[in-house]
């Protein structure tokens, strides 16, 4: 008797919770149905144009907004079968698969299945920003009801082709059937249907670039989805990917498979820079104006194939106009298609010699001068707790005789350097990149004036924008101007210039830096530019950088700054033999870019120069022994020895 009331209050209860879920449910749909109609087509759409105003890339949804009458019927069955077999059957959520997936998932104790839908997803692929919290899963529900009761299934179906990431920065059917296949998505076949079909799931793994045969064994997955789903035979299912399938895998799109990283940098600094409501991204879409120089990109790529082509190297690359901060070049990688990680702006890695540029600017500061001389020799160092530091020079080469601080920065000599920072007190060195913008705290070790320290490139491109705008900091950056899809100016870029480096000693030491490629310093080894000196078209501040893991070469004048990392993933070795990579990647891109050409930076009237011989500062009869060098008024004491 007991029991047969507890099975009749059970019964009872079960069916008032299911009148209440579903008055619930009803309830959500006439709420959906009653507020604003989500705009589709614009929401969270990114269209980025270049420094000439031409658009470059879209996001989220593509250039080219297909309708399902220019896609393959193919592609449609296949995508519907292994996504949403029920799509044209729910409004909005298959309760049914939302049960069973519950149950199964429950009795496996992990995620083995999900039940989303075609529309659930449709509305993750326009609102990406959704994290997990409950208050925005409320609101994934809400906007997935709207669209359910304001769109026909056809028209959610279109918009959801159009939004999906196929992996290798391909967003929509129109970009993943050119970059994949060569074809428009009409024409697409049966297997390079069921491939396609079968990336969404996971877009880095499962696409035919990045791994050929885990994108065949997905695919297979769709294809069986199809035969229980009626729309494939299994007679016909048989004779499918027996054969190798054709995949293109380039993106046709001004040849430029670097050009991504530079649309991610451009995603990078809208999130973290520009403050932008959420709302205006995603209910109208926006125009991203950026510093994009088409010319001087493809220019860059050319020269980076011409001499890392079959390279395992790394590289990364990005060309800035001191005078207002813009980054108009920029790679993070030599192959988006096969690595999307962006070492311009996320890896960090040691600078070198690339860092003494702002060592000697600080021993300017402090009362040093081109002409300053120390020994270089073999030399060790008492540091603290009476550990001994041993620095080497390049290749074991030493002068054995007090050099210039001229001379110095034009060979790379590391014992100067090193012995310049304990002169001068490692704060010093801290306090120079500091004030020329790079934000990292640095410590104060004997090593730092020798680049061991780790940095992002786009951190550290802001301390040599500074140098290159002599003395003048502005912040560097890639976004100009933010538009609504109606043309409101939502955001716009307003120069901030700072004098944060005395401008006198920016220029000396500017003029030292030009010498890395003049021969007249030539002396127990060459200048560290030399070997480019005869493909400059006019002169350059150049500093290179060499660690066992790191090649750096880093130059500019008035107009353009230029850097160029090169480097394994791991940071294991590279071959020294190797290291003129960078600097030829540099030189031919830098004297080929076409720009109208300033003249070289012009000293004010506290500069003075003479004619010294570069080793030893001494002055000379013989103008062939000697170089110029260059002083604030008053300072140019012939070789001022610090030791």
């Amino acid at each position: 008797m007991i029991i047969l009331r507890l099975i009749r209050l059970f019964i009872k209860l079960t069916t008032i919770f299911t009148i209440l879920i579903a008055i619930t449910i009803v309830g959500f749909y006439i709420y959906a149905y009653f507020t604003p109609k989500t705009i589709i087509k614009k929401a969270n759409s990114y269209f980025v144009y270049d420094n000439k105003g031409k658009a470059v890339y879209q996001g989220s949804s593509t250039k080219k907004w297909v309708t399902l009458d220019e896609v393959s019927s193919y592609y449609i069955d296949a995508v519907i079968s292994i996504e949403d077999k029920n799509f044209y059957k729910h409004n909005g959520f298959d309760y049914p698969r939302i049960i069973k997936a519950f149950f199964k998932n429950v009795s496996k104790k992990k995620i083995v299945e999900g039940a989303s839908t075609i529309s659930q997803q449709y509305i993750k692929n326009i609102y990406e920003n959704f994290d997990k919290t409950i208050k925005r899963k409320w609101k994934e529900t809400l906007l997935t009801l709207n669209l359910e009761v304001h769109y026909s299934k056809n028209e959610i179906l279109e918009g959801y082709i159009n939004t999906i990431n196929f992996g290798k920065g391909n967003i929509g059917i129109y970009n993943a059937s050119r970059y994949y296949f060569n074809k428009e998505p009409i024409d697409l076949s049966l297997e390079e249907s069921i491939i396609l079909a079968g990336i969404p799931k996971s877009p880095n793994n499962y696409n035919p670039v990045s791994d050929y045969n885990e994108s065949i064994n997905r695919a297979k997955v769709v294809l069986k989805a199809m035969v229980n789903n009626n729309k494939v035979s299994k007679t016909k299912a048989r004779t499918l990917f027996n054969n190798k399938i054709i995949i293109y895998g380039k993106n046709n799109k001004e040849n430029l498979n670097m050009l991504m990283y530079y649309q991610d940098a451009v995603l990078d600094e809208l999130k973290n820079k520009v403050n932008l409501p959420d709302e205006i991204i995603k209910r109208k879409g926006i125009k991203i104006y950026t510093c994009l120089d088409m010319e001087s990109q493809k220019l860059m790529e050319e020269n980076i194939y011409k001499y890392m082509n079959d390279e395992e190297m790394q590289v990364a690359s990005m060309i800035i106009n001191p005078a207002d901060g813009c980054i108009t070049s920029l790679t993070g990688g030599l192959d988006y298609s096969k690595s999307e990680f962006n070492r311009a702006t996320k890896a960090k890695r040691q600078v070198g010699s690339t860092m003494k540029s702002f060592l000697y600017y600080a021993a300017l500061e402090n009362n040093l001068t081109s002409s300053s001389v120390f020994t270089s020799e073999e030399s060790s160092f008492k540091i603290d707790n009476n550990k001994v530091y041993s620095p080497q020079n390049y290749g074991n080469k030493y002068a054995n005789k007090k050099i210039t601080m001229n001379l110095a920065i034009a060979l790379s000599d590391n014992i100067y350097a090193v012995k310049t920072n304990m002169f001068l007190g490692g704060d010093k060195l801290i306090h120079a990149v500091n004030s020329s913008g790079v934000k990292e705290n640095l410590k104060d070790i004997p090593s730092l004036p020798l680049g061991t320290i780790e940095l992002k490139m786009i951190d550290y491109a802001q301390g040599y924008q500074t140098l290159a705008n002599e003395g003048n900091k502005i912040p560097i950056h890639i976004i100009k101007k933010v538009e609504d899809s109606d043309g409101n100016i939502l955001y716009k870029y307003n120069e901030k210039e700072e004098q944060v480096l005395n401008p006198d000693y920016v220029y000396i030491l500017n003029e030292m830096l030009s010498n890395t490629s003049n021969e007249k310093f030539k002396d127990y080894t060459s200048p560290t530019a030399l070997v480019i000196s005869n493909k400059l078209d006019d002169k350059y501040a150049i500093k290179t950088g060499t660690t066992n893991t790191d090649f750096w070469t880093i130059g500019y004048n008035k107009d353009r700054l230029m850097l160029v990392w090169a480097g394994n993933d791991d940071s294991s070795d590279v071959s020294p033999n190797k290291s003129s990579y960078t600097k030829n990647i540099f030189a031919d891109t830098i004297s080929n870019i076409r720009y109208s050409k300033k003249t070289w930076y012009k000293p004010s009237e506290n500069i003075v120069s003479r004619e010294l011989i570069p080793s030893t500062g001494e002055e000379s009869d013989d103008f062939d022994k000697t170089a110029t060098f260059y002083f604030i008024k008053g300072s140019d004491v012939i070789s001022v020895s610090t030791e």
